[in-house]
């Protein structure tokens, strides 16, 4: 058993990539997902690409995935009736929730409050307190509350969460309120707030156990039907799920604990990013992640991703660590359209999807989606995966010849138009995770991958002003890449709420070394050698007052070198390139979290052969696209034949199995030693 297969679902494709441990060989492959049971497409997946390399399936040993299921549920509204036990007086906390309104300009008037996931009818109370300090200030009434867990079960729920005020200090109720649910309502999942996150502030607590909750059902029978499947066909690896944190854990650990999943598709696109800059020699990259319905886009610094205390789906936020991705609704897919109210071009954020899909796919899609028009424009040939799969240009250019008469417009511009403002679209998310966060994007390279990501990179380069513009290889199924080549991750958190000045460097790190043995423990129950964990800690300081804090990362020899002075350097330091300024306020030192790393896999990028500069032997045939107004000759390579040191000049197209890339007028594109397309301008 030496290899790793990565999946990752999209929502239009299923990307498959394996890797085998020994020699460094990898295959990959795509098919159209299945959003009706997504495991499905993954087995016909299995099943080709491990007959395509002539592997048994029994031989995989690591099954690494990446899934929107969580995302879906919650995006959907199709997650589990959730029961909510608190305790007595705190029946309105989903409600109250947080005074937060978005946009400006009176928003308010027209925003329509989301639906809590926990109803009002399905919250009960339960008498019984404990104090801030962990105290029993008074007891539980287990008769009561056994009463009230029987009304719940009589409603329908068919999932439970407890939160408790102060449950963070001490779970000692929650954990008998669940042992007394687990005979109240038995076959029902329970999530206790105190294991699901163990810090203040009850609302973000709650809110994060009952998604937790609601999405559990849905994720545990989905992984379970997987992992039957897999077996069934012959697969005894190992299953994995990708963190929204971009690490991994655990099948088993994944259904208990889903709400760390909510964001495990695209961030299989960003660690997969990590392993192809560390191989090309790049640190610092903004990451443009195109598939089929959105766009996902991301910034990495020095090979390490910005990770965030939220994780936001749709209106929901939860405090759950996630890797800073932004998402917009743009991608090959998305529908372009001339309201009639105004009369302008929009595209998307509605998606053809999978199904019908664009119109040039030939599956019963008659709206003009971004894909139609970069094949009108001659961006993408028509032949696809290969020659597996072959684009209708006839019936595209009818689709998009409905958005030219409709603005009254050559085919050719309203085709460029439609390309224009999804670029647009994609500069915005950019700007939101770079500019926005206090990056200059112009000390950054640009990585497009996903199926449409080449496409569009070099456009999106220019706005950017970030060079060079890479194009990975296999960069459709570079997500699936990321599945493969990250590493075990797990962290727990505890709530400190100490002014800093008051702070004991002794009993902090005292703390911090508990919480090691915890999240160590974690990883080698799932099989991680021990002697192979790395043990990383994080703080959150604010300003006293502050309704937000900062997340640092520190390591114990630093902590005891510095001490506490200097944590609150290093948060005056990044508060100043955040916002711009610092305070003289006292420092406050709010929440602790330890976390552990497995090894990553020692997987290194296969090099190329060098070539003489000349692409000539990888030229397919010569072609004319539609560029900066006018119809231009250029070339078509098989990037499979290119070598390295060649270098292409634009416009031209290279084509390979799972995506395409797009040479613009003015640029030229470098083939590095590992095979990855760099654009820079002429």
């Amino acid at each position: 058993m030496r290899y790793r297969l990565g999946v990752d679902v999209g929502g239009t494709f299923t990307d498959l990539l394996l890797f085998d441990d020994e020699t460094g060989a990898f295959w990959r492959h795509k098919t159209p997902s299945t959003p009706h049971d997504s495991s499905e497409g993954i087995l016909t997946g299995v099943n080709a690409i491990t007959d395509e390399a002539g592997v048994d399936p029994a031989d995989v040993e690591f099954f690494l995935h990446g899934t929107t299921v969580a995302t879906n549920a919650v995006l959907e509204g199709k997650g589990a009736r959730v029961g909510l036990v608190v305790t007595e007086g705190y029946r309105d906390i989903m409600q109250i929730a947080r005074s937060f309104v978005p946009g400006g300009l009176a928003a308010w008037i027209v925003w329509p409050k989301p639906q809590p996931l926990a109803a009002l009818e399905d919250t009960v109370e339960v008498p019984g307190r404990l104090g801030a300090d962990g105290t029993e200030v008074r007891p539980l009434e287990e008769e009561a509350t056994r009463l009230a867990l029987r009304r719940l079960r009589e409603q329908g729920v068919e999932a439970l969460t407890v939160s408790l005020i102060n449950a963070y200090v001490d779970g000692t109720h929650e954990r008998r309120i669940g042992e007394i649910a687990a005979e109240e309502l038995p076959g029902i999942p329970i999530s206790l707030s105190h294991e699901v996150l163990p810090e203040m502030q009850e609302y973000e607590r709650t809110l994060s156990t009952v998604a937790n909750a609601a999405v559990r059902p849905v994720v545990s029978n989905y992984i379970a039907s997987l992992r039957s499947r897999l077996e069934d066909a012959g697969v005894r690896a190992k299953v994995s799920l990708l963190r929204s944190d971009g690490g991994l854990m655990s099948s088993h650990k994944a259904q208990e604990h889903p709400v760390n999943i909510l964001m495990s598709g695209p961030a299989g696109g960003v660690t997969g990013a990590v392993w192809v800059a560390r191989n090309a020699g790049l640190d610092d990259i903004l990451t443009l992640d195109v598939g089929g319905t959105s766009t996902d886009v991301a910034l990495i610094e020095n090979l390490e991703p910005r990770r965030v205390r939220t994780t936001e789906v749709g209106h929901l936020s939860v405090r759950a660590s996630s890797l800073d991705v932004k998402t917009v609704g743009a991608g090959g897919g998305s529908i372009a359209y001339v309201p009639e109210l105004t009369g302008a071009l929009r595209v998307g954020p509605q998606s053809a999807g999978a199904v019908p899909g664009p119109v040039a796919y030939a599956k019963g899609g008659t709206q003009p989606t971004v894909t139609d028009a970069n094949v009108v424009l001659g961006y993408l040939p028509e032949d696809l995966l290969g020659g597996a799969f072959r684009l209708d240009r006839d019936a595209a250019k009818e689709a998009v010849g409905t958005i030219a008469d409709a603005l009254g417009v050559g085919l050719m511009e309203a085709a460029r138009g439609i390309i224009d403002i999804v670029n647009e679209n994609m500069f915005g998310a950019l700007r939101m995770i770079s500019v926005q966060q206090g990056y200059d994007p112009r000390h950054f390279a640009l990585m497009g991958f996903g199926g449409a990501g080449p496409l569009h990179v070099n456009a999106v380069a220019r706005l950017m002003g970030s060079w060079p513009a890479v194009s990975p290889v296999s960069p459709g199924v570079l997500c699936a890449l990321g599945d493969a080549t990250t590493r075990m991750r797990t962290e727990t958190a505890r709530s400190f709420s100490r002014m800093a000045r008051e702070t004991d460097v002794g009993e902090m790190t005292a703390l911090l070394d508990q919480m090691a043995v915890q999240t160590r423990s974690e990883l080698e129950a799932d099989g991680v050698p021990s002697d192979t964990i790395l043990s990383e800690f994080e703080v959150d300081v604010r300003y006293a007052g502050q309704a937000f804090e900062v997340p640092l990362t520190i390591d114990q020899e630093t902590l005891r070198r510095e001490g506490i002075e200097g944590i609150v350097a290093r948060f005056d330091e990044e508060h100043r390139r955040l916002f711009t300024f610092n305070m003289d306020t006292p420092h406050e030192i709010v929440n602790l979290r330890a976390v552990a790393l497995g090894e990553p896999p020692e997987l290194a990028a296969p090099r190329l052969e060098k070539g003489d500069g000349n692409p000539a032997r990888a030229k397919i045939r010569d072609h004319a696209l539609w560029m900066d107004g006018k119809e231009q000759a250029a070339v078509i390579y098989d990037r499979s034949r290119l070598l390295q040191g060649d270098t292409i000049a634009g416009p031209a197209i290279v084509t390979e199995m799972d995506s395409t890339t797009l040479v613009e007028a003015g640029c030229v594109a470098t083939i590095d030693a590992v095979g990855n397309i760099l654009i820079n301008p002429a």
